[in-house]
């Protein structure tokens, strides 16, 4: 699964680096600790506006919230269960379906963490040591994601910004060998050669898409232990991606 990441790069940096074409983030500070709930950056393709139907499909960096909430949920809460979807059965649940098929958006981060369950004599419960994966060449990370918007009925004005939700969840495969001493699933990493199709609302081929989910090479990635101050939400600072000694 993926349950905390980095996003640190500026928002200028991941408009160059995924061609968007408008920037809807405005400043912000690095999240070296991202958690469920939280709101950022997220790329995906915005189709024409209803009042001018011919107009262009343009990409976007904009905000959501970590968590997705389907368009038919009585609440937002439900999104605190749906911060990861699985490869092998998104295109299938009723929850992610819709979004499979148009709905489709990339998570840039930067790292993301995974806890490693460790046994220690005189223990009754395991010490859980977290570590760090990121990409070896500096790049950030292309987590394949889905998005969907929520409507808030307590909301009376359609045309009032409170009444829509927006928000996304990480799609998850089985770990590589690498990742896999410290857990079984990882987020998909896209390969760039997939993003176009991958964000292209029209793009239809459900097939195609399933094939872009697949696990990528341990060569792509490094991995150390950090501190056990990642652990919790209130740390949030460059600190968190030094490694520390095992």
């Amino acid at each position: 699964m993926c349950g905390r990441f980095v996003i640190a790069s500026s928002p200028q940096l991941l408009v160059d680096r995924f061609g968007v074409e408008e920037e809807l983030v405005g400043e912000r500070e690095p999240d070296y600790n991202v958690t469920p709930r939280a709101v950022v950056p997220v790329v995906r393709e915005r189709t024409p506006r209803r009042d001018d139907p011919d107009g262009p499909t343009t990409r976007v960096l904009s905000p959501l919230r970590w968590g997705l909430v389907p368009s038919w949920a009585d609440s937002p809460s439900i999104g605190d269960r749906m911060i990861n979807a699985r490869a092998e059965t998104v295109r299938d649940t009723r929850a992610y379906a819709s979004a499979f098929a148009r709905r489709r958006c990339i998570v840039p981060a930067d790292a993301f963490y995974e806890w490693l369950k460790i046994e220690v004599p005189g223990r009754k419960t395991p010490v859980r040591q977290p570590w760090i994966v990121r990409r070896r060449d500096g790049e950030p990370l292309a987590f394949a994601g889905l998005w969907e918007i929520w409507r808030d009925e307590s909301v009376a004005d359609r045309d009032d910004p409170d009444a829509w939700l927006r928000t996304f969840t990480i799609i998850t495969t089985r770990a590589n060998a690498l990742l896999a001493r410290v857990h079984d699933r990882m987020p998909v990493v896209l390969d760039e050669s997939a993003w176009d199709a991958w964000l292209d609302p029209s793009f239809a081929d459900l097939g195609a898409l399933q094939s872009f989910l697949t696990t990528a090479p341990d060569e792509w990635f490094d991995t150390y232990e950090v501190s056990p101050r990642v652990n919790s939400p209130q740390n949030n600072d460059a600190g968190l991606l030094r490694p520390v000694a095992a």
